[in-house]
């Protein structure tokens, strides 16, 4: 295996450093508040970085990510990659590819995903929807919604087909209940399977966006970790206390050097899962690893970022505030640890390869 970055990925991911650190300021954030930046989003798309996300894969989505995370940039960058791009691109018919991928490579097809859904959507015989989903995030900005039913058939709604009802999350992630109530939708791969292989088919595309999704928000909360502990390794360089700079002092290089090695063991776990999703190799164990890793990991190095930074960090407007929320977001949103242990302990015992 081996994790270093292609050129296209790498340059991508420069592009991306670039425009992050040009347009996702803390001062910009301050100004945009909990809503998502458009200007932003209009940036990333014009210089092709979503659309490069057919190229670069799911370890280019990854690098993405992180350079997103750093920042704690609020566009829907990792969902409509994930659940649009990468979905489409790889699930879809060639119909559906020809289709919907040039809107998504431009930003105005916008879409997200109700993942995990739980069996909470059903499908009629006449193929309309039904169910609700509770926490949606970037929903308030999609024009469209990706929705697994209870037999794992991977559904493309658009919102306008939906009831969409805001909600506030921990972090300012533009997210929605959604409510379907005989909604129509469009199957990604196609019309209804015929035979039970096809039918196993579409249950194994649904499992495979799911583990991709865990894999690119893993490398989310890579990205905000490494952001949160480069702030507080800053702050405790300059803040001097009895006449010596916090960094100096054992105490504080122990807090900052676990941080360090868990956000590396967050960054690893994410690479290796996506790089053996990009490879067609088993990857959901992978991907239930990395996910755990982001859920654990992460939350422990976002209670580090704010603490090295004393009473600075309970502030609600200091950077590292927003990262800890972010961070904590991200733990709900992989299912926290014991959840996604619980699945992964199931899954070995029962003998899963992948």
């Amino acid at each position: 295996m081996d994790f270093t970055p292609t050129e296209e990925q790498e340059a991508a991911r420069q592009l991306a450093a670039r425009i992050f650190g040009d347009l996702a300021t803390h001062e910009r954030l301050t100004t945009v508040g909990t809503d998502t930046d458009p200007e932003l989003w209009k940036a990333l798309c014009s210089a092709g970085l979503l659309g490069a996300v057919e190229e670069i894969g799911l370890l280019g989505l990854v690098l993405l990510a992180e350079e997103q995370g750093r920042t704690t940039a609020q566009v829907p960058l990792v969902a409509c990659g994930v659940y649009g791009v990468l979905t489409v691109a790889r699930h879809g018919t060639d119909e559906q590819r020809a289709r919907l991928l040039p809107g998504l490579r431009a930003g105005t097809t916008v879409v997200t995903g109700a993942f995990p859904a739980d069996g909470r959507i059903s499908a009629g015989e006449d193929g309309l929807l039904t169910g609700t989903v509770d926490r949606v995030p970037w929903l308030r900005d999609a024009t469209h919604v990706l929705v697994p039913d209870q037999e794992r058939a991977l559904w493309l709604v658009a919102t306008t087909e939906a009831s969409v009802v805001p909600v506030e999350l921990t972090a300012p992630w533009a997210a929605g209940r959604l409510v379907l109530d005989g909604a129509a939708g469009e199957r990604i791969g196609g019309a209804e399977p015929s035979a039970a292989g096809e039918t196993e088919a579409r249950a194994g595309a649904c499992a495979d966006v799911l583990a991709a999704a865990r894999i690119a928000f893993a490398g989310l909360q890579a990205g905000v970790c490494a952001g949160s502990l480069a702030r507080a390794v800053a702050y405790t360089s300059v803040r001097e206390q009895f006449g010596r700079p916090l960094a100096t002092r054992q105490a504080v290089q122990s807090r900052a050097a676990d941080a360090h090695m868990d956000t590396e063991a967050i960054r690893v776990t994410a690479y290796e899962a996506a790089w053996r999703h990009d490879h067609d190799l088993p990857s959901a164990g992978h991907a239930l690893t990395a996910a755990w890793w982001a859920s654990e990991a992460g939350k422990r190095v976002v209670h580090t970022g704010q603490h090295l930074h004393g009473g600075a960090g309970a502030d609600l407007g200091h950077p590292v505030h927003r990262h800890f929320l972010w961070g904590r977001q991200l733990d709900a949103y992989l299912g926290c640890g014991t959840e996604v242990l619980a699945e992964l302990g199931d899954m070995i015992a029962n003998g899963d390869p992948s």
